[in-house]
């Protein structure tokens, strides 16, 4: 069983919870995720299972697109709605919605993002959030992101939702590249704009080219294994490489691909993307080749098996 599943990941769970999950249900040891997401937040988890897994290094610096609510009024040392609060500035400043749309767009582009202290990423071999929660605090190297799109989306047509509480609601969408905390973005446009904010809500309704249209929730993934239509939602794991370009091998092409020697690269393919995926005559998936400017071939670097 190889191919990639869609998952709508639910609130509560790790990445690594619903991996384990989605093991149990289809009885596949190899399953790996494409990118983490937050214990609280929602949304697009891409799986590879199988031999699929092999594939991951093309998934994992695609693009992201995201629905979050941030909320003005305090900042919490988590950056979002799970963290102990560490400032507020409930009823101060008042906020218009003019102030916001005009502060966005200075968003927009690249920047450099210092990664929170509650995050995965790892520092001295250890993850930081476990550093964060002995109550360390350890300096950072900050990371190159992009911020394709950050607007307001409106709700009945006003930007803000009072709640009543001292706190303000701005829901907003981001398209970003990967490696991008939208927490991160959160606090920061709090401090644009004068105020403490923090991450009250966030869903990932798109991770490269996959949506969260085409994703499944857990209890559909398990009511498709109950009645045996897995195939059905289980995608290709050409399905991972469809922005790379292609090429049809011949019998003899594929029988050298699969034992990982050079084959004939197409003039057409020669100077483009080096990451070529290489078919067989029926469109199988045999694996990714790189084009040798020297030797002007294809040499075969990732090789699933043939299909039974």
């Amino acid at each position: 069983m190889d191919g990639l599943l869609i998952v709508d990941k639910p609130a509560g769970r790790t990445s690594h919870d619903v991996v384990s999950e989605v093991r149990h249900l289809i009885r596949q040891s190899r399953v790996g995720h494409t990118g983490t997401l937050d214990p609280f937040a929602t949304g697009v988890l891409v799986l590879l299972v199988g031999h699929a897994t092999r594939l991951a290094q093309f998934l994992k610096d695609s693009e992201k697109e995201y629905e979050a609510v941030i909320r003005f009024g305090y900042a919490t040392d988590s950056g979002d709605v799970t963290g102990n609060i560490l400032e507020e500035t409930r009823l101060k400043p008042n906020l218009s919605e003019s102030a916001i749309e005009s502060v966005l767009p200075s968003f927009h582009g690249w920047m450099d993002q210092v990664p929170p202290m509650f995050s995965a990423k790892k520092k001295g071999g250890r993850k930081l959030y476990e550093l964060a929660r002995q109550g360390l605090n350890v300096e950072r190297a900050p990371v190159r992101v992009c911020i394709y799109e950050f607007e307001p989306i409106k709700n009945d047509s006003n930007l803000l939702k009072d709640n009543l509480d001292g706190t303000t609601d701005l829901k907003v969408r981001v398209i970003c590249s990967a490696g991008t905390y939208i927490r991160t973005l959160a606090e920061e446009l709090g401090k644009r704009l004068g105020t403490s904010a923090h991450l009250a809500e966030l869903r990932r309704t798109r991770a490269g080219e996959f949506g969260i249209d085409q994703a499944s929730s857990l209890t559909e993934l398990k009511l498709s294994v109950d009645e045996g239509n897995l195939g059905i939602i289980l995608l290709p794991p050409d399905a991972a490489l469809s922005t790379l370009p292609f090429v049809h091998l011949s019998d003899t092409d594929e029988r050298r691909a699969r034992h990982g020697q050079q084959v004939s690269a197409p003039e057409a393919l020669r100077g483009g993307d080096p990451a070529i995926r290489m078919l067989d005559r029926e469109g199988n998936l045999i694996g990714v080749g790189y084009f040798d400017a020297e030797k002007q071939v294809l040499l075969p670097r990732i090789v699933l098996p043939a299909p039974k």
